[in-house]
């Protein structure tokens, strides 16, 4: 009876020492790179509201000028009024953008962001 007794606490429960190191490598990695694209989510955000803001212009210029404020109150460095593509037509405004984001991971690998949006009023009836 004690022989099994010793054999069963002597069964090893638990992470040996090479998962909890691959367990916090994954962890560290995964808190690196989610550090470095929380702000650049942050910054879409942003840019998708400045560009619902400025879609109430009604000329190319207007949007453009709009946006241009609403970036420099919101810090919005990746793009700006002249890479914004504005279609106004008389009953109607759509307003889209397209850009890129990289973050480097490591060596030649690089993680690619690659966001586009759109807006537009509703035309007038």
């Amino acid at each position: 009876m004690n022989l099994q007794r010793s054999a069963r606490k002597s069964s090893q429960r638990g992470m040996s020492f090479f998962g909890l190191v691959f367990v916090g490598f994954v962890l560290v990695a995964a808190f690196a790179i989610g550090g470095q694209s929380f702000p650049i989510w942050l910054e879409y955000s942003a840019i998708s509201k400045a560009i619902e803001k400025a879609k109430v212009e009604t000329n190319v210029m207007g949007v453009r000028g709009a946006f241009d404020r609403a970036a420099a109150v919101d810090d919005i460095t990746t793009i700006s009024g002249k890479d914004l593509k504005v279609t106004a037509s008389a009953d109607k405004t759509i307003v889209s953008f397209a850009y890129e984001r990289e973050i480097h991971l490591a060596g030649p690998a690089y993680l690619v962001y690659r966001f586009d949006g759109r807006a537009e009023t509703k035309p007038s009836k």
